[in-house]
């Protein structure tokens, strides 16, 4: 012990004795700083988190069947993105999943994976809005605090969080449930309407009709009612339809 610095001893003697819980007993929890905003504040950083979702959607990836670059759905995506890379001043990448499912979905840095389902279900416009509504999703951080909220929400990857602030030690498992978490993310009504008002917005920028936000949804609930598909997690009401008409109307 003679040659360990003495601010390192002095830090594990905090720990050690934050952790005492009042029965005697250690609290692994209280030790670390978990709950009483310590970790929040002071280990998981936005980066950390953003390395994190590149980790989960590699492993998400893998798990996944994605379609090949010649695949006609790869194409479609491809072409439908192209210039999209950076647009906003974010770092996005694209991905069709070979899957039914009518979905679509984003993570932090910048992550945006397309089911085929969905690109069955609807035209080029529709498809194009509801990626720009998940590129809304990133750029308004509501991917990044769903997933930040996740880490800090699970006592296994609060202890990763906290060895060096990065989220090094994660199992494939634990990346694969950060993963899913992130396909089922249910937004709050209002992340969901900053998202539309976003994708929105982008459209008539990028000299789209904005009318195709509003038709997406119009579609989804046609073929499967307001609670079905994409829509399951990103729930429809008529509000959602009434707020995208005044973004609209506000162009």
């Amino acid at each position: 012990m003679k040659n360990t610095p003495k601010l390192v001893v002095g830090l594990a003697l905090i720990v050690l004795l934050g952790g005492c819980a009042a029965g005697g007993g250690f609290d692994v929890q209280k030790a670390l700083g978990v709950g009483g905003g310590v970790l929040q504040a002071t280990t998981l950083s936005e980066d950390s988190v953003k390395q994190t979702a590149t980790l989960a959607a590699a492993e998400l990836d893998r798990q996944t069947k994605v379609a090949d670059d010649n695949d006609p759905y790869a194409v479609r995506l491809r072409n439908l993105t192209k210039g999209l890379e950076h647009y906003d001043g974010l770092n996005l990448n694209f991905k069709v999943y070979l899957a039914p499912d009518v979905n679509a979905f984003a993570m932090a840095d910048g992550t945006v994976r397309v089911y085929s389902g969905i690109l069955d279900a609807m035209p080029d416009d529709q498809v194009f809005a509801v990626i720009a509504h998940e590129m809304g999703h990133v750029k308004l951080k509501h991917s990044y605090e769903q997933m930040r909220e996740q880490i800090l929400s699970d006592t296994a990857f609060q202890a990763a969080a906290s060895i060096g602030g990065y989220i090094g030690s994660l199992t494939s498992s634990q990346l694969g449930q950060l993963g899913k978490k992130a396909i089922d993310a249910h937004f709050s009504q209002a992340d969901e309407l900053e998202a539309d008002a976003y994708s929105v917005k982008a459209l008539h920028r990028l000299k789209k009709d904005p009318r195709a936000m509003k038709a997406s949804i119009l579609t989804l609930e046609g073929l499967y009612g307001v609670g079905g598909g994409f829509l399951s997690s990103h729930p429809s009401n008529p509000k959602r339809i009434e707020q995208i008409d005044l973004a609209i109307s506000k162009l």
